[in-house]
Order: structure tokens, then sequence, then C-alpha cells
């Protein structure tokens, strides 16, 4: 039942998808405040199927670290589910994303009319030197700007591969970062067809005012997202003990959860 819920899923989300690019095109026309209404919508319906048709309830918390304004939001990456689901709880956010997803006919139109950033990860010193300049501007309009640290997808249990960009944009903007922790790559595996049932957890953690050098700010933005999806991957277990054939061998919390 589970693939046949996983088949049925990935078609009606695709059709949402395909069915919102078309019908919303009227969107890529209007203001960028306007135009982010449109993968809000479509993170609120994705969820809605993944919960009714795959019974997997994705559950918020510490939502009340989010600053209305603008922040750094700082996010573990393990799959494709927080991409688009966290839009729907953030403000008017900007992603920091590969250039090649502005290439996609149609979806690059709709990233490039609601102001995403895109960078060339090849060109990493120009890269940061373009997300810093532009940071400061999206910040500057009270904005959230949505950073994955890691810069691509990590299986859950993989040993961390933090990049340095993030501290980067934090000395150079100033501004306040709010790590988020989460479990979703034991629900959403990667490179995987199925979706399984359960309650996965995206977590936003105390936010990181702004003051630290660039090290003491890695090592403190690396412990406390690490230690906190540790824990997370845990409570899944305990709710699933199957679900860890999906974490990257061996299971064990990282090294990084004690370094805070």
């Amino acid at each position: 039942m589970i693939f046949v819920r996983s088949a049925v899923f990935h078609v009606l989300f695709y059709v949402v998808l395909i069915g919102l690019m078309i019908l919303g095109l009227p969107y890529a026309f209007m203001p960028r405040r306007k135009m982010l209404e449109l993968p809000k919508l479509w993170g609120r319906i994705s969820l809605f199927l993944l919960e009714h048709i795959c019974c997997l309830k994705v559950e918020f918390r510490g939502l009340e670290h989010l600053p209305e304004g603008a922040a750094i939001v700082a996010a573990k990456h393990q799959c494709f589910l927080e991409t688009f689901a966290m839009p729907t709880v953030l403000g008017d956010f900007t992603y920091v994303l590969k250039r090649e997803l502005m290439r996609i006919p149609v979806f690059g139109w709709y990233l490039r009319a609601a102001e995403q950033l895109a960078i060339d990860r090849a060109k990493r010193t120009s890269a940061l030197t373009q997300v810093a300049r532009e940071a400061r501007k999206i910040l500057a309009e009270g904005r959230q700007i949505v950073i994955f640290p890691e810069g691509t997808r990590r299986p859950v249990g993989a040993a961390p591969d933090y990049k340095a960009g993030v501290a980067f944009v934090q000395a150079e903007t100033g501004a306040v970062c709010v790590p988020v922790a989460l479990n979703t790559g034991l629900f959403w595996p990667r490179r995987a067809f199925v979706r399984r049932p359960g309650r996965a957890v995206i977590a936003f953690l105390e936010p990181i005012a702004p003051g630290l050098d660039r090290k003491a700010f890695m090592n403190l933005l690396q412990a406390r997202i690490e230690a906190a999806s540790d824990l997370l991957a845990t409570e899944a277990y305990a709710q699933d003990p199957d679900l860890r054939r999906f974490a990257s061998p061996p299971a064990t919390p990282s090294a990084a959860a004690g370094a805070e």
C-alpha cells in the first residue's frame, strides 16, 4: 500500500505543479509579494496531499523563533520536502539556489519573478561575493533569506559537511540567523520512490545573534542543527524503527552534537 499511495501522490503532486504553473501565469507579471502566494499555495496543497494520501504529516516546531522581518534561515537539507514546505510558514522569503534551476522552462520564469537568488556553485569565490551583495539588499527590505549551509541534500546520519558561505553572509550583513533542524529525509528518502507514513518534523531553533566571529558562528550553527536533527531522527526511530534503514550507515550521533 505504501508503494500505491506513493504512486498516487507522485501523479497528483506533479499534476498540481503543472496546473499551478499554467493557471498561475498571470502571477509572473504581478509584484513579487503577490507572486509569492503561488509557491505558498503549492506548498499547502502538497502538504495536504502528503498527509491524506501518504499518511505523512509535516509538523513545524519553534515558529516563535522566526522573526517577522529580516533574518537568515539556515536549514538542514535532506530532501525536496523542506524546500516546498518551509514557504508555507515563512514570510517574504528568498532562497539561495543553484543557477541550473533558473533554466527549467516555465519553472525558472517563476523563480525569476519571485526574485530568488541563483548562484553558480562552480565559481565559489564570486558566488560568495554575489550572495553577500544581494543578501544586503534582501535583508534591508525586511525579507528572509533561506540558505542550506551544506549546499546540497545530505542523507540522515551522514557526516556533516557545512560550507563557510553562510558565515560569510552573516558576517557581511550582521543579520540574525535562525537554524533549522529536521528529519524529513527518513520519510522522503533521497532517490527513492516511496513516501513513508509518519510525522516529519521541521524545527526552527533558537536564533543566533550577530557578533560572533565566523569560526565561532559556524561551530555554533553546526552544533545546534546537528544535535537537534539527531534528536528528531531518534524520535522518528522510536515511532517506527524501520526508518533506520533510510539513514546513512552507521546512523550514529554526529560528532558535532557535543561541540556547542
